[in-house]
């Protein structure tokens, strides 16, 4: 759902910062301040995509069971080197330097007061203020770039979002104090975030407590990327004949059930556990792979979204569907579930996976081709790893009741759901 934001045309106080460049103590901790997110396990990125080819690849077969630095930039350097990263990074700049402009600088502060997540080029693009119209050409430059980077189409429109850090920093904001920028996109263990004021200088903000001095999040619409990008990913899959598109009839095959429709599992409920996610990072936008082999006798990747799924250490009750059994020779398929990060490229994991299935036959037995994939990919191909949340193997049609993930992350409720046609 996109909000929209209304914004005064005036600023209600357009003097001199009277905070900036004065030192702000530290907050509350995170935790007492924000719900902590899904967390995104910093694990390496051979793991991870071994993680996910493996469950692609194995088909139905049962499987064992705040201070001034000299270079703010380093520690995100040591993170993640990548073209999003410091397109991000010179957007924050960017931005930074745009908030002398009191009017501009009120005028984000009223759509930010007034929402979660403000559209940086639409914005821009609405604004009668000097610096906001100038920065309109790089954010809708850098917009286009990101999707590029990412494997999205350009009709993907505008990614680039804003928002205030923490609910905390509210008051301040409102005191007309100047906030600094920071990206959002660094590791979860990360010690610091760097953040530019609006000098142009560099300041390292510590990830452990929430600070005073209010934040500006720049980050990717991670729920429109991703959305793109299982599109992306669908259609490159039914390219390849390893997926049907939603609009296929190959769904209802011969072996679906004798009377109109067929049989599903359905998720009544299902939670991931708590790992304390650092505040800066936004909610998760997490999607499940479901594995098996097709009616054709061809590993089958299905991509099943899960925008509900923001928070852990909360039950949804979604009744979604999640494996149309109809789709599958064999009673057995794998599901694992990701969170989509903001560096994702969608068209180069499509490439990675449909190049890893097309040489499975369906022979009953695992074939091990995780590591020759692994070594064809090159680092540049994923800058910020979609994570591996959980994994459930051997999923049944007849499953049902209360299914717990093999890492021990989180659980789900499932039952068989016969989907009848009109």
């Amino acid at each position: 759902m996109r909000v929209y934001v209304m914004y005064r045309t005036s600023p209600t106080w357009a003097g001199p910062d009277p905070y900036d460049g004065r030192p702000f103590t530290m907050g509350a901790a995170a935790t007492d301040d924000t719900r902590s997110m899904v967390n995104r396990s910093s694990r390496r990125r051979s793991v991870l995509i071994g993680v996910m080819l493996s469950a692609v690849i194995g088909g139905c077969v049962q499987p064992a069971i705040a201070a001034p630095v000299r270079d703010a930039g380093d520690q995100a350097a040591t993170f993640r080197t990548s073209p999003v990263l410091s397109t991000e990074q010179d957007v924050a700049k960017a931005l930074s330097a745009s908030l002398r402009d009191p009017w501009w600088r009120e005028q984000i502060r009223a759509a930010a007061l007034g929402g979660a997540d403000v559209d940086l080029q639409a914005l821009a693009s609405s604004t009668a203020a000097p610096e906001g119209r100038n920065l309109f050409a790089a954010v809708s430059a850098a917009d286009h770039r990101v999707a590029a980077l990412k494997g999205l189409p350009a009709s993907t429109g505008s990614l680039l979002r804003v928002r205030l850090g923490a609910p905390s920093m509210r008051s301040h904001l409102k005191a007309g104090v100047t906030p600094w920028i920071a990206v959002a996109a660094a590791a979860d263990d990360a010690k610091t975030i760097t953040a530019y004021d609006s000098q142009g200088h560099a300041h390292a903000v510590d990830t452990a407590r929430i600070p005073e001095r209010p934040l500006y999040i720049l980050d990717i619409d991670v729920t429109k990327a991703h959305r793109a990008g299982l599109k992306v990913l669908q259609e490159a899959f039914a390219d390849k004949g390893l997926t049907s598109l939603p609009s296929s009839k190959a769904a209802n095959s011969s072996n679906a059930a004798s009377t109109a429709g067929w049989w599903a599992t359905k998720v009544t409920a299902v939670e991931v556990n708590d790992d304390k996610e650092p505040w800066f990072k936004g909610a998760a936008e997490m999607f499940s792979l479901v594995t098996g082999f097709g009616q054709d006798g061809k590993a089958r990747v299905d991509s099943v979204d899960m925008p509900y799924l923001d928070y852990d250490g909360t039950v949804y009750y979604p009744n979604q569907i999640l494996v149309n059994w109809s789709n599958y020779k064999y009673n057995l398929a794998d599901v694992v579930m990701m969170e989509d990060d903001d560096g994702t490229n969608y068209r180069a994991l499509a490439q990675a996976i449909t190049t890893a299935l097309l040489t499975v036959t369906d022979q009953g037995t695992y074939i091990p081709l995780v590591n020759a994939v692994l070594s064809a990919i090159p680092d540049s191909w994923f800058t910020d790893d979609p994570d591996y949340v959980e994994s459930w193997y051997t999923l049944a049609q007849n499953s049902t009741g209360r299914l717990n993930g093999a890492s021990g992350n989180g659980w789900m409720t499932v039952e068989p759901y016969f989907v009848e046609e009109f």
